[in-house]
């Protein structure tokens, strides 16, 4: 499968400041061709990349004040490498964290989900509580949400979706974390959150929202919520966000099979 996925993000630099990217593929992804360049009013500005978990690639630009435009293309041509886990990535991930408060839903778990002890039947039947329980409503969450307070409003976005998801799982005893991804086939499109839960051996994809196909993503970061996984950080400075616009497209998109697994390359 042939993929290519782009992003450009604006910035008002009303103070000089510190950013860090997270919108390039990972290093699992393979990219055949790829473009990535940072302008101030017009003008070139260097960037450094740093390596992060799960071979996700961070990009820094220290900017002045002005128009910021960030903007990224990849081409990707067939599969990339399969994501492994270390012991201590099991440990991790089976931990509550800031977002997906596993600690708290753990009552909730017990009672939705008891006698389902096949972890490939858990997967099926997390995604689809979660799936039937909240409504997709644009705007409906603050960035600050975590998967309790989404439980608790019945709606949210993708990245709700898969922090509920992601919570259920680990309360259940499944490691689980979550996935920043390019998504082919999305409608809106946008950046998508997914979550990934360890089972038979692999990182098996859980996306609530059924929006696109779960084999034609793409990997840009992996961490245990959002709070790893955001496609900006200021650490530093004033920047307001103008704009986002993102892209992904396949030259097939593929049929998605909810009952079988499937394993983000």
């Amino acid at each position: 499968m042939k993929r290519e996925v782009s992003s450009r993000i604006v910035l008002a630099i009303t103070a000089p400041a510190d950013l860090v990217f997270t919108i390039a593929v990972s290093g699992h992804s393979a990219p055949v061709t790829e473009s990535l360049v940072a302008t101030l009013d017009g003008q070139m500005l260097a960037i450094s990349e740093l390596a992060d978990l799960h071979e996700t690639r961070l990009h820094r630009v220290l900017s002045g004040v002005g128009e910021l435009v960030v903007e990224y293309s990849a081409t990707l041509d067939g599969e990339g490498t399969a994501a492994a886990a270390s012991d201590t990535d099991l440990l991790t991930y089976v931990r509550p964290s800031r977002y997906a408060e596993s600690d708290a839903l753990g009552p909730t778990a017990a009672a939705e989900f008891a006698g389902i002890s096949d972890h490939r039947e858990l997967l099926t039947a997390v995604s689809s509580w979660v799936g039937t329980r909240l409504a997709y409503v644009s705007g409906s969450s603050l960035p600050t949400d975590g998967a309790e307070r989404t439980l608790l409003a019945r709606k949210g976005v993708c990245r709700d979706y898969s922090h509920l998801s992601v919570a259920l799982l680990r309360a259940l005893g499944v490691p689980a974390r979550l996935v920043a991804v390019y998504a082919p086939g999305l409608s809106p499109m946008d950046f998508h959150a997914v979550a990934e839960a360890w089972v038979g051996g692999q990182w098996c994809v859980v996306d609530a929202t059924t929006l696109a196909p779960r084999s034609s993503l793409v990997r840009i970061a992996t961490g245990r919520d959002a709070a790893d996984t955001a496609f900006l950080n200021v650490i530093s400075g004033r920047a307001d966000l103008v704009s986002v616009t993102v892209s992904a497209v396949a030259d097939s998109l593929p049929t998605d099979d909810l009952s079988q697994t499937v394993s983000i390359a």
